[in-house]
């Protein structure tokens, strides 16, 4: 299948005008709070695994509340399409949340399902920041890299953004600069708490440290139990998330909130009507 056509499917899985079958297939969610360098450790994956692997990239942009716009200019971050043998492997598309409350968009598991059965070996699922609207990622990919970076203060940040649950590895990106080697010091004291604890490395983007470790881990990750119930817990908040949006009256009822001061327990009760 050609790219234009491809895409055309793709957007019309967005759409709601064609249904994405189940598919089985490596799906990484790559998260962790802006700034620590998500886009620049994809770059670096894709560098390594193609072109011997179709590697698929789907970017999560926020959508404005106001405007209802998004930048969706994630293409411009990655270098690796600059080299067209590698070029030739890889499909990058950015993705708007659009109405979904979290940072991930339903749609996005659809998408991903999509492109794996287009015979793409994985899907990179770059989310848009973390904290616990980032638990939303565990309901769409089947393995999560958790990034985390200095100068985030201290290593109890790391458990309040929910990492202990849900990552399968913890990468402390940026490890050229002061503080790396504390922040890894820290989620490793805070994972001896655990016996499912994730592992562990140290990367950095521009020296390539650990790249090529990062790279070769994610190809055969294990998950962990802990990790696959926050992915069973998040799938039906998402079901049902999924139920609420798409009722018909949910625009409207969402305009009688904000512009005629509809309750929130009317407005509940008129959906489910």
């Amino acid at each position: 299948m050609d790219r234009r056509q491809l895409a055309r499917q793709l957007s019309a899985i967005e759409n709601g005008e064609l249904q994405a079958v189940d598919c089985d297939g490596l799906v990484i969610a790559i998260t962790g709070p802006p700034g620590v360098g998500k886009s620049c450790l994809v770059d670096g994956i894709l560098h390594r695994l193609t072109p011997e692997n179709k590697v698929a990239v789907l970017a999560v942009d926020p959508t404005s509340p106001i405007s209802g716009g998004a930048l969706l200019g994630d293409r411009i971050r990655l270098t690796v399409l600059d080299d067209k043998t590698k070029a030739e492997s890889i499909y990058v598309r950015s993705i708007a949340t659009r109405s979904s409350s979290g940072s991930i968009p339903s749609i996005v598991k659809g998408l991903a399902n999509h492109l794996l059965a287009n015979n793409y070996d994985m899907v990179l699922i770059e989310t848009v920041g973390a904290g616990q609207s980032e638990m939303r990622c565990a309901a769409i990919a089947n393995r999560i890299v958790v990034v985390e970076g200095p100068g985030r203060g201290d290593g109890i940040q790391a458990e309040k953004a929910g990492l202990l649950e849900l990552a399968d590895l913890i990468v402390v990106n940026k490890s050229d600069m002061e503080g790396a080697e504390k922040v890894v010091n820290d989620l490793t004291v805070s994972l001896t708490i655990t016996d499912d604890a994730p592992p562990v490395i140290r990367t950095s983007a521009i020296s390539g440290e650990g790249l090529d470790e990062l790279s070769n881990m994610i190809m055969n990750l294990e998950d962990r139990t802990t990790s696959r119930r926050a992915r069973a817990r998040q799938q039906l908040l998402m079901a049902h998330e999924n139920i609420l949006i798409q009722n018909p009256a949910f625009e409207s009822i969402l305009d009688r909130m904000s512009e005629e001061g509809l309750v929130l327990e009317e407005a509940l009760r008129q959906l489910n009507e």
